[in-house]
């Protein structure tokens, strides 16, 4: 396990996007919101993707220098088209776009069509958190590998959501990004790089059992991962239901693909074509003179933490806090970076013919 600073991971991540040709201004975007992830300890959606991305780039499926172009504007929702480059540079001008309305109209709600995938979902919503709204965001994906509860295939992806709300005394506010299945696919590439195996819950296989290898969960075709709540029984049909609402709000809404595939002709094309939902919310708009929402939010907060813990050593949590404490801990000694992935990344620097930096 190596352990790297964010600047060195930068670098990298610079000179592979600078071998694609690709404009200083998409570089430093890209390069912002993949190292947010690392740094927020959501290892899977980082520097971990870029193998997929130099692998979609290569064969002509994601474009370096896209034109994001505004398809219909109504004040205060838009539709982007992403052009098909990097998810990173239309979900971050969707988010900002979405903030500028809230600013104007008290809401602020984007869809983004033919796009790839963004990263950490939570890095949006965050945006908008940081800025004093409320932010939400969903995504399609670029794959099938959940199996809808009760069936055998698998028919849409991990379809996250991210909401975030700013807090006044509490530093992270509330900041919630979750997968609609039991865990995201970049978990079993984790396990795989670690060589540990999975929990049971987390995938099937052919027969519909538990899968516990994630080296076979990977290599199957297609992967199937259980909705969040892993069984009827346990719930799955919750995350089923949540994982539809993400694709009707992403993919639906924009007339994206759903997984990756055209529902019209039932195949993959040369583009992944991706939609995004964005929306930032003003929460000044519904303060009154007696308390604003921030100071609201804390007391629920509060609350919260003060719930009494089963473990004296585990006190409650709140969402964000988890990410906020890798934040601080990562900026202070470093990401951790698996040999297995410093070896891809290390492929890839010398398929784009740049040097490789995680060895110095």
């Amino acid at each position: 396990m190596l352990q790297l600073s964010a600047e060195t991971i930068r670098d990298q991540l610079r000179l592979v996007f600078e071998s694609w040709k690709m404009e200083s201004h998409h570089i430093e975007t890209c390069v912002l919101q993949m190292v947010e992830a690392d740094l927020m300890g959501i290892d899977s959606h980082g520097i971990g993707m870029l193998p997929t991305y130099a692998d979609n780039f290569s064969r002509g499926a994601l474009v370096a220098n896209p034109t994001v172009r505004t398809v219909n504007d109504l004040g205060a929702i838009c539709l982007l088209d992403a052009d098909h480059g990097m998810g990173h540079v239309a979900a971050t001008q969707g988010m900002e776009l979405a903030i500028e309305k809230a600013s104007q109209h008290g809401l602020g709600a984007v869809s983004v069509r033919n796009s790839n995938h963004f990263g950490a979902a939570g890095v949006y919503s965050n945006m908008a958190r940081k800025r004093g709204y409320i932010g939400i965001c969903t995504t399609g994906t670029t794959q099938r590998s959940v199996v809808p509860t009760f069936g055998k295939e698998p028919r849409f992806s991990t379809n996250p959501i991210a909401f975030a709300a700013p807090g006044n005394t509490q530093p992270n506010g509330f900041s919630l990004d979750m997968a609609t299945s039991t865990v995201a696919v970049g978990k079993l590439r984790i396990a795989a790089r670690a060589e540990k195996p999975m929990p049971e819950g987390w995938v099937v296989n052919t027969s519909g059992d538990a899968e516990t290898d994630p080296e076979a969960a990977l290599a199957a075709t297609p992967k199937r991962l259980t909705p969040l709540g892993g069984t009827r029984t346990l719930g799955s049909h919750k995350g089923y239901g949540l994982a539809v609402m993400v694709d009707i709000l992403s993919s639906v809404l924009s007339g994206s693909f759903i997984g990756g595939y055209n529902l019209r002709t039932g195949e993959r094309e040369k583009y992944i074509n991706v939609g995004h939902f964005f929306l930032a919310l003003d929460p000044r708009g519904f303060d009154d003179d007696d308390q604003p929402f921030e100071d609201r939010l804390d007391d629920l907060i509060d609350m919260l933490r003060a719930t009494p813990a089963a473990d004296p050593d585990q006190p409650v949590l709140i969402p964000g806090d988890p990410e906020q404490a890798a934040y601080e801990e990562r900026t202070r000694n470093g990401i951790p970076v698996t040999d297995k992935l410093a070896a891809e990344v290390k492929a890839v620097a010398a398929t784009s013919g740049v040097p490789f930096l995680f060895d110095r």
